[in-house]
């Protein structure tokens, strides 16, 4: 499961100033070797990148709000490392953070029953990487029961987000996940 002998398997993240693609890039990382190596890496960024609000004002009780959930945000980056294709490309899997948003891009599009119309649909799930998909499992990272996009879509209606966005081709899943609203 390293990335040695596939091109293009690993996770490219970048911290961009704005909301623009010509902003600067405030921090970057490359995301390389075994995949559990690729989703720890990952994680710390998408951790380190998260703002906690605290009102302790408002009412008695302190409330905290985070700029995303990171519990979603792990089930659709973990998606995309799981889903992507592996083969015909050496384009890696891309997160880009700017201050409104998070977009992640995973080459390759539906595979076997999964399909435009239902992307993304409770239970509708089919491997293009098996191997890869049972062994994510077998670490703890990821459920293979077709829970991803739903858990993701939950944790975000929780925070007060709107749900993630998909663009799915062909040849390419485009998530953005928008910033809650202040």
């Amino acid at each position: 499961m390293g990335s040695g002998h596939l091109p293009g398997a690993y996770v490219q993240f970048h911290r961009v100033a704005g909301t623009e693609w010509a902003g600067d890039v405030l921090d970057e990382a490359r995301c390389v070797g075994p995949v559990t190596d690729q989703i720890q890496r990952l994680d710390d960024k998408l951790v380190a990148h998260t703002r906690t609000a605290v009102d302790f004002k408002s009412n008695a009780r302190e409330k905290r709000t985070s700029s995303y959930p990171i519990l979603a945000l792990q089930q659709l980056t973990r998606n995309a490392i799981m889903h992507r294709n592996y083969e015909g490309t050496n384009a890696p899997i891309h997160v880009y953070w700017f201050d409104d948003r998070i977009e992640i891009a995973s080459p390759g599009g539906p595979y076997g029953d999964v399909n435009p119309e239902n992307f993304g649909q409770p239970g509708v799930v089919d491997y293009r990487n098996p191997t890869v998909a049972e062994a994510m499992r077998v670490f703890g990272l990821v459920q293979r029961y077709g829970f991803g996009i739903p858990a993701a879509r939950q944790a975000l209606r929780k925070n007060g987000q709107s749900p993630p966005e998909f663009r799915v081709d062909a040849n390419r899943v485009h998530c953005t996940v928008w910033a809650q609203r202040q």
